[in-house]
């Protein structure tokens, strides 16, 4: 594979494959990187209901629709961690085992779950604690499981879980929900679902290597509720440790960018659930892809 290219994408999630499909429409040597599967976020979510012109889909499916449509115009994908990212007239974006020349480079490796930060959590990793409920579900059929999280992404996988556990335990810190009213109308109206208001997790537990119960604390007493996984949804940090010495993100590590979706350097775009933005849906991450992209394309080819 040649490595040098008009514009290097890394990420392919809805920014980045929207990105891809501008820039390799308009004619741009266009390359996608990605570390994990295609489609990011998408992979792991049950149901889109909010994408404009489809009803509702499953997320996986949606991520592979864009996928095939995004290399549909010769751009190119490869798998790989990228590590550093060098500014000049020809830039350089460093991978583990390659590195890419490009004259216009689209950040848009999104985001990363948080970890609860408790006793527990990282040593039953694959033995019950899980962050992605569409990936691990089915294994729980017929046990009692624990979401913890109070919004959007929370309490959706929530309600995917119910198709599988006996019981869905929410536990949540406040006693206000932070998602949509139609996802806590649902919740509460499903029998399978239990809502642990001003709850703090403090531990998990396990027994033969295998989670067995999440440690609370509520009105200062502690109690245990017995659950076989845990699933927890409380947010996310952005995956930009690459450019730390770029002087392009906010104190959340969050990419700074303008209008046109452009840092402080010129042809370092940002796209995605990785800039600084008040809403991260897969509708707003097109939207910052092709833009990106459409202004990247004006930038290289002097338009």
């Amino acid at each position: 594979m040649e490595r040098i290219f008009d514009l290097v994408i890394v990420g392919a999630g809805p920014a980045g494959m929207s990105a891809a499909i501008y820039a390799s429409r308009a004619g741009l040597t266009t390359l996608m990187i990605e570390m994990g599967a295609p489609g990011g976020k998408l992979v792991k979510t049950h149901e889109i209901s909010n994408y404009p012109g489809i009803e509702t889909i499953n997320g996986a499916n949606l991520a592979m629709q864009m996928f095939n449509h995004s290399t549909s115009f010769s751009a190119q994908y490869v798998y790989g961690n990228v590590v550093n990212i060098v500014d000049g007239e020809t830039k350089q974006v460093v991978c583990d085992d390659a590195t890419y020349e490009c004259k216009a480079i689209i950040i848009a490796s999104g985001t990363q779950e948080k970890l609860l930060g408790i006793a527990g959590e990282e040593e039953n990793v694959g033995r019950g604690v899980s962050y992605c409920a569409v990936c691990d579900g089915a294994f729980f059929k017929d046990e009692e499981v624990a979401v913890i999280g109070a919004g959007n992404a929370a309490l959706e996988e929530a309600l995917y879980l119910t198709q599988f556990a006996s019981k869905v335990h929410v536990v949540m810190r406040r006693d206000v929900f932070r998602a949509d009213q139609i996802i806590v109308d649902k919740i509460i109206q499903n029998e399978k679902v239990i809502v642990h208001q001003k709850y703090i997790p403090l531990e998990i537990t396990s027994m033969n290597n295998k989670v067995d119960g999440i440690v609370v604390k509520s009105n200062e007493e502690t109690e245990t509720i017995k659950v076989k996984g845990i699933f927890p949804y409380i947010g996310a940090d952005p995956m930009t440790h690459f450019v730390n010495h770029l002087d392009i993100l906010n104190d959340h590590k969050y990419i700074i960018v303008d209008e046109n979706m452009e840092t402080k350097y010129k042809g370092i775009y940002g796209a995605g659930d990785v800039c600084q933005k008040g809403l991260r849906q897969v509708v707003t991450a097109v939207n910052d892809g092709a833009i990106a992209a459409q202004h990247a394309f004006h930038q290289i080819k002097g338009m």
